[in-house]
């Protein structure tokens, strides 16, 4: 009798070590606004799964560190493993790495640039970038009543999002319901909210004149705030536009000073990305492209999303 329940008790113990699946993450940067929103929505939904546990990393923003991160996850023996890129044209390499080993991989949030051509057990999770610009355009274009001169600035010019963000500019603008808005300058500030602010300051120290400034996402939006402020501009003469729908964002908009952003489902696309590792790793069928919705925040709607993000 005694052996049998032994035998049943280490039965229940190898079944729980089977179903232990580890997951190692590698994030572009910790330091950012939004993808700290994404990490926690990762690491705060794995906590509700029994016998899920992240590895979560930082790549600093280096390509070569999180290459090494990515084979440091194989060699340790993780069952799955999370990217958010640092460079999208670098993730190729990135797959193969991933795919010799047979070991799961997901990209979120960043677009890879070998999305249409991803191995198997390879997915992605994001938002899709195509209707981010825009919907923050369309409604710029609507609050200056499709005339006006913008600026533009661009998130780092590595990164798909950054890409698709300013083409969406450009697509609607030239609309027939848009066309009387014209790009009078576009710069990167590498989706900084300091690079942001600087940048803004040089075009108004050299006497540009805009009535819109569209932003690739909200910090560097904030960053033109400031410097607008610094100048003197009053923000009801100025229209801003940003994406992602920050808590920063959400609370300039709320104080008057932030018109227009996207709201993008950083904890949404972090459920995604570990709910599309589990399945991999379990052999179940995940689509090659898994898209969480962006919604327009506007002034008039908020509230809605206050405690979203």
């Amino acid at each position: 009798m005694k052996k049998f329940i032994l035998g049943a008790a280490m039965a229940v113990l190898m079944s729980g070590a089977a179903q232990a699946q580890t997951i190692g993450v590698s994030m572009a940067l910790f330091d950012d606004n939004f993808l700290t929103v994404l990490r926690n929505g990762m690491q705060t939904y794995a906590k509700t799964l029994d016998g899920v546990t992240l590895q979560v990393e930082d790549a600093q923003n280096d390509v070569a560190k999180q290459q090494s991160q990515i084979q440091n996850f194989i060699a340790s023996g993780v069952d799955a493993i999370i990217v958010n890129p640092v460079d999208t044209d670098a993730t190729a390499a990135m797959s193969k790495i991933a795919a010799d080993a047979k070991i799961p991989l997901v990209y979120v949030n960043r677009e890879p640039v070998n999305v249409d051509n991803l191995p198997e057990k390879q997915a992605f999770v994001a938002s899709n970038e195509k209707e981010s610009g825009t919907l923050e355009t369309q409604e710029v274009c609507r609050l200056l009543k499709g005339k006006g001169k913008i600026v533009v600035i661009m998130g780092e010019l590595s990164n798909q999002a950054a890409r698709m963000r300013t083409q969406d500019v450009k697509d609607v603008i030239a609309t027939d319901a848009c066309k009387g808005l014209e790009i009078v300058e576009e710069q990167t500030a590498n989706w900084s909210r300091t690079q942001g602010s600087d940048l803004v300051t040089n075009w108004l120290s050299a006497g540009l004149e805009f009535d819109a400034v569209v932003s690739n996402n909200d910090e560097m939006a904030i960053g033109a705030i400031q410097a607008l402020k610094a100048a003197g501009r009053k923000m009801d003469t100025v229209v801003v536009a940003g994406v992602d729908a920050t808590q920063d964002a959400l609370a300039a908009m709320a104080a008057g000073d932030l018109d227009v952003t996207v709201f993008q489902d950083a904890a949404g696309q972090g459920r995604g990305a570990v709910d599309a590792a589990m399945k991999l790793v379990k052999g179940e069928k995940v689509e090659k492209k898994n898209y969480v919705p962006f919604q327009l925040v506007t002034p008039e709607n908020l509230k809605t999303f206050q405690a979203k993000n």
